[in-house]
């Protein structure tokens, strides 16, 4: 596969969109660049969810930070009133440095809430690759851009002979304490450096940030301060705990000068590697035309037409958040940091026969949830990226010796339950995403489906392997809760942990028939039987059961946690993505099935299908109580289930309600309602709007696609010709698809009647079109009978 990449710069290269100044209204042009809202939601901003001044997974975004201490309600925060510092690295239990520039006497040793400064939104400008804010304490106008891996800095300056620019080593930043720092002068151009950031209770062990910083013009003085106390010589280098360094300099009214900070996790000889490479010029317009560019190359391969002017705004800000979160770790020539084993070592990423590296390494929170999000999406849309990625957790297999359901900074986090990596694995290779070795590839997955793998571990329990109760799971068929009286990590909850085995079970028992593993096969498909065995029929939901086999009591089936992750047993009891059929059985049958699930929605639409409208709020008892939430990940697929019990329209219904109530509009105020988890929930958005889904993530034998109404009148998915031979394949509803309008009345794919309300991934794949008739009134034949139906386990 990596030996075709010049195919796709090619290829990309013909969907370029011309990009525009950033000074321009996106609404007088519209490319999917200058239709991405970056400010949707940023009131309710996490350390990892807002981005502007980054490009598609780049290992540097930048951006405003408001609030600097926590992973949670940090970064950018539209509703403060204050910046605190520039910072470049905005991920998934990393962070790295802060930059600010002030004029007057300097501050910067008395901390960021001192030396921040007011401002306001008037004249802010937010797109995607750019960002321009106006420092009012300072008269200051800081324009933000970047390459994959180097910030580029315009500030425009008033009059003054003491401005200066400050690096913070010495602040908090994220969830993370900086531990110690270093920087020098190299000239009076350049300074270089690097920040060593604390462990947390997530990521065990601390990880470095190198970097190197160039002006456009000399600055007059060097120093810096240690402890909140100046140094009165500081010399050409500032080490130590609690240190930063400034450079100062007079300036004319209206005056710029420029920086580009280069980062690398190696080195600093390495981050002067990607600065020569990736940003060899001063050109800041140049730069920001590229990200445009860049960006419409990546949001292209999906066109859409028809909608409102803020339904494609809002489309398209979904799939920018679905294309970044998870940053690339590794510098431009394939060195990366390794942190799996007792020493810090560099790796080397292999190469091709350009000498450029075959894939990138990336940081990431864990794929849980992701089967119905990303898995869908991506392996589609994005197929190399996917690939990247599995590549990219085989080389942490390599060093390591787990597949990773979570990697930061080069260590594991264990970050949430079970093998999340499976369905991602399974469903890439199932849909012909195959330039990894599988042969390594299932070795490390089924390591992680048996004791001293990822599902013997809870949620960030790094020095044990208990929590996950695997052993419980083989012996039982079922993970206890509580598991014992000591709790090894977070989310401990036996439960919702047996569900998600079970599903990640059957999508290993799919990748060993592909492999001719038969007994394999009937291991992991008897495992995968196992969400029966906290079905309680007594109550008519999936229940908490304790070691002895006794059921929890008293029952209450809206209490969060206590054998749920992050849910309760009202949202596990559809978790199961692989047997739906199966789970119709035991609630009774299609109809009692149908009726349970809608009634479920019926009581959710009164708190919009989310538990409150923020993730501080869902973190609240009152608004967790809920039936459904899609703020959250445990039950995504819920709206599409009506599909397998006859009822299609109701997914139809239903799923257009989630896109009203949730994923909506363009307000800094609101957006995702809960946790847009790197990606997941942006995807999810997308998914549901152009009416495709995969409750089970792909990880069929054939893999295949439920379907809904899309929200546009034609959507236009480029397929990547390295991968799948068709070159487009279209989604339309060309006469009536209006607010009212969203029932399927008739399909035809290609021409031909489809009378399902599913399709095949390898028809997709080959390219065509998919026609939808649409009516205002639902049409309850369509896709309804027995054998209509998506596939499932049970036959």
């Amino acid at each position: 596969m990596f030996s075709k990449k010049a195919w796709l710069f090619a290829w990309m290269g013909c969907l370029l969109l011309s990009a525009v100044q950033p000074e321009t209204p996106p609404a007088k042009q519209e490319t999917p660049a200058d239709l991405v809202e970056p400010l949707v939601d940023s009131a309710n901003s996490r350390w990892f969810f807002f981005s502007s001044a980054s490009r598609p997974f780049g290992m540097v975004n930048l951006s405003p930070d408001m609030v600097l201490d926590g992973a949670w309600n940090s970064g950018y925060r539209y509703n403060e009133t204050k910046i605190r510092s520039f910072s470049h690295v905005h991920a998934w239990q990393i962070s790295g440095v802060p930059v600010f520039p002030t004029t007057g006497d300097f501050k910067g040793h008395l901390g960021p809430n001192v030396y921040g400064s007011n401002f306001s939104h008037k004249g802010e400008v937010a797109q995607a690759g750019y960002h321009k804010i106006y420092l009012d304490d300072y008269n200051i106008q800081a324009e933000l851009t970047s390459t994959t891996r180097v910030g580029f800095h315009r500030y425009t300056f008033p009059k003054s002979d003491k401005s200066h620019i400050l690096f913070d080593l010495a602040t908090v930043l994220g969830n993370s304490e900086q531990q110690s720092g270093f920087i020098r002068q190299v000239n009076d151009r350049e300074l270089e450096g690097y920040a060593v950031m604390a462990p947390t209770s997530r990521r065990p062990k601390p990880f470095t940030v190198h970097f190197v910083a160039t002006f456009d013009a000399s600055f007059q003085e060097f120093s810096g301060w240690k402890n909140g106390k100046l140094l009165e010589n500081a010399g050409s280098e500032i080490k130590g705990e609690k240190v930063g360094g400034y450079v100062s300099f007079s300036t004319k009214k209206g005056e710029i000068r420029q920086m580009k900070v280069a980062l690398s996790y190696v080195s600093m000889e390495q981050a002067r590697l990607n600065l020569t490479t990736e940003l060899p010029h001063w050109d800041f317009n140049k730069i920001v035309r590229e990200s445009k560019a860049d960006w419409n190359r990546w949001l292209s391969r999906i066109e859409i037409e028809g909608g409102t002017l803020t339904e494609r705004r809002r489309f398209y800000t979904d799939l920018w958040h679905a294309l970044q979160g998870r940053r690339i770790l590794n510098d431009v020539d394939g060195k990366y940091c390794d942190m799996t084993g007792a020493e810090r070592r560099i790796g080397q990423i292999p190469l091709d026969e350009q000498g450029k590296p075959r894939f990138n390494h990336h940081n990431s929170d864990s794929f849980w949830g992701a089967q119905w999000s990303l898995n869908t999406l991506w392996h589609l849309v994005y197929p190399e990226v996917t690939e990247a990625f599995v590549n990219s957790m085989l080389l942490m297999y390599k060093d390591g010796g787990l597949i990773p359901r979570g990697p930061s900074g080069g260590n594991y986090t264990y970050v949430m339950t079970g093998a999340s990596s499976t369905p991602f694995i399974v469903s890439a290779y199932l849909k012909g995403i195959r330039g990894f070795d599988i042969n390594l590839a299932y070795e490390g997955l089924r390591k992680n489906h048996f004791p001293g793998g990822m599902m013997a571990k809870a949620g960030y329990e790094h020095y044990t392997a208990k929590g996950g109760g695997i052993e419980q799971y083989i012996e039982k068929g079922y993970v206890p809760h509580p598991l014992a009286a000591k709790k090894y990590g977070g989310h401990q909850d036996g439960a919702a942990q047996t569900l998600e085995y079970a599903y990640q079970d059957f999508s290993l028992a799919q990748l060993a028939k592909t492999l001719g593993k038969t007994e394999d096969q009937a291991l992991f498909t008897k495992r995968a039987h196992n969400y029966t065995n906290i079905w309680n029929k007594d109550i008519g939901w999936m229940w908490v059961k304790d070691s002895t086999g006794k059921w929890r009591e008293p029952v209450d089936i809206l209490r969060y946690d206590n054998g749920w992750v992050e849910g309760n047993g009202a949202q596990y009891t559809w978790f199961v993505p692989h047997d739906v059929k199966g789970l119709v059985g035991l609630v009774g049958s299609r109809e009692a099935f149908t009726e349970k699930l809608n009634h479920s929605f019926e009581l959710a639409e009164k708190h919009d299908f989310v538990s409150g409208k923020s993730h501080d709020q869902e973190t609240l008892e009152e608004f967790r109580r809920v039936y459904i939430n899609y703020g959250n990940q445990p039950c995504m697929q819920t709206a599409f289930l009506f599909n397998f019990s006859g009822a299609p329209w109701l997914t139809q219904y239903w799923t257009r309600q989630v896109i009203e109530k949730v994923y909506s509009g363009i307000s800094p105020q609101m957006g995702y309602s809960g946790d847009e988890d790197q990606g997941l929930m942006g995807s999810l958005a997308v998914l549901i709007k152009i009416g495709l889904f995969s409750t089970n993530g792909g990880t069929s034998a054939q893999p295949y696609y439920e379907l809904s109404s899309p929200l546009f009148n034609r959507v236009t998915i480029h397929l990547n010709p390295a991968y799948y031979p068709g070159k487009t394949f279209v989604i339309e509803a060309p006469k009536k698809n209006h607010e009212k309008d969203f029932y399927i009345q008739s399909a035809r794919l290609n021409g031909q009647p489809l009378t399902r309300p599913w399709m095949l991934h390898e028809v997709v794949a080959k390219g065509g079109t998919l026609t939808f008739d649409m009516g205002a009134a639902p049409n309850k034949t369509w896709g309804s009978s027995p054998a209509d139906a998506p596939p499932s386990m049970t036959p």
